[in-house]
């Protein structure tokens, strides 16, 4: 009963944070994605965080007893490491706590075409979607910069939360019919790792990411190339990665009228790093 009462109390809190004015999401002259659900306040960040380093730490352990967790001197984790060392630098402009997050990037061999990052700033890719699809540079600037958005606006979070939505009427039935015993099963969980996020927030991410990426001195425009190559290789039965990230022309449309918003910022990234 306890944790219901934090719960309901958390629910007024989300509701009233729901009409609240929005905040830019980003710094002017980038994507304007708007303000976060106001749902993810349901679920404490610190335990959200906490339970995925858990099951990261857990997944780095099951790799590496495979022996399929890269070494700090693989060539391609050194490059993944390198490209995540610039996706996430401007990581705060969308969400400030990002600041203190301890990234990680580690690279996992396995043939699936997959990658996350997980709240927090965890990110693995596996070599599956780095050698199948034979991503540039800057394909995996726009891979990184998906992922690392779905952390930045707490996709994840907002997806616990919806499921202890519904848990919550649950519960709530269960004591109104005068059984309080399903009560119990209330409580914060969820398979981090098998999270399907909704359209728009893969449309957010989509957005953000090129963003990031384009702050980077990535080119943006790879976020087209690379959707095309997912779909090639799908071929029918979508690779894993596709399979909780729907795609389609539409798609790659979205991206396309997303780029005269990102390409000036790419521009004048590559223009800085021109010698004087």
């Amino acid at each position: 009963m306890h944790r219901l009462r934090q719960f309901l109390f958390a629910l007024g809190f989300a509701l009233l944070a729901s009409g609240a004015p929005a905040q830019p999401a980003g710094p002017p002259g980038g994507v304007d994605v708007g303000k976060p659900s106001a749902l993810r306040h349901l679920v404490p960040a610190e335990r959200l965080e906490q339970a995925a380093a858990q099951q990261y730490t857990a997944l780095l352990r099951q790799a590496a007893a495979k022996g399929a967790l890269a070494r700090d001197d693989h060539p391609q984790l050194v490059r993944l490491r390198a490209i995540g060392k610039r996706v996430t630098a401007n990581a705060a402009r969308f969400n400030p706590a990002a600041a203190q997050w301890r990234w990680e990037v580690n690279l996992i061999g396995s043939n699936q075409v997959n990658a996350f990052c997980m709240p927090g700033g965890k990110i693995a890719f596996f070599t599956g979607i780095i050698e199948r699809l034979r991503l540039t540079d800057d394909e995996i600037a726009a891979v990184m910069g998906h992922e690392v958005a779905h952390a930045l606006r707490e996709h994840a979070r907002e997806r616990v939360a919806k499921s202890e939505l519904t848990r919550l009427g649950v519960v709530i039935a269960a004591l109104i019919a005068g059984d309080p015993r399903y009560a119990d099963a209330f409580n914060l969980g969820g398979a981090l790792l098998t999270l399907k996020f909704s359209r728009d927030d893969e449309t957010e991410a989509d957005a953000i990411g090129l963003e990031l990426a384009a702050r980077a001195g990535f080119d943006p425009r790879a976020g087209v190339t690379l959707w095309k190559k997912m779909g090639a290789a799908s071929k029918g039965s979508p690779p894993q990665w596709l399979s909780t990230h729907p795609t389609g022309g539409n798609r790659i449309r979205e991206i396309e009228r997303r780029l005269p918003e990102v390409l000036p910022l790419y521009e004048q990234r590559a223009q800085e790093s021109i010698p004087r």
